[in-house]
């Protein structure tokens, strides 16, 4: 279910949305490494779009979707939960090397779209496509 966010505003502990129900959500900025350690300002600067939230300065991205489930992490895509053990991978860089848009790669992430078998085989041979390159450093 794709909530109607009519605002969405952050402050120093978290992340908030106010659906057009009235309803007030929010998830933790903590529970973010990237936002736990961002500047005020580097939090401040998101863009939204129909699917979520977007930090281009830290490549953070929160699904509106997420703050309306109550879901473990086992509960979550493989794509999240690999993002999340991985945070020093840039989602927006794989994007482009993918050629799609950084928006549905966040929402493979997120699970709010789920990829094709064949686009799922084309993410993880481009991870790595990537792991063996970083293993020639050096």
């Amino acid at each position: 279910m794709k909530p109607d966010v009519i605002k969405t505003w952050v402050d120093n502990k978290f992340v908030h949305i106010l659906t057009a129900d009235g309803i007030e959500h929010r998830e933790a900025i903590a529970d973010y490494e990237r936002l736990r350690n961002a500047s005020p300002e580097q939090l401040q600067n998101f863009e939204t779009d129909n699917v979520g939230i977007h930090w281009p300065d830290l490549d953070e991205d929160l699904c509106y979707e997420g703050f309306l489930q109550e879901e473990t992490l086992s509960d979550k895509t493989e794509f999240y939960r690999m993002f999340k053990n991985f945070p020093e991978i840039n989602v927006a860089a794989l994007a482009r090397r993918l050629g799609i848009k950084q928006s549905l790669m966040a929402a493979y992430i997120c699970g709010s779209k789920k990829p094709s078998e064949a686009r799922r085989k084309e993410i993880i041979n481009e991870l790595h496509t990537l792991g063996k390159a970083l293993q020639e450093v050096g």
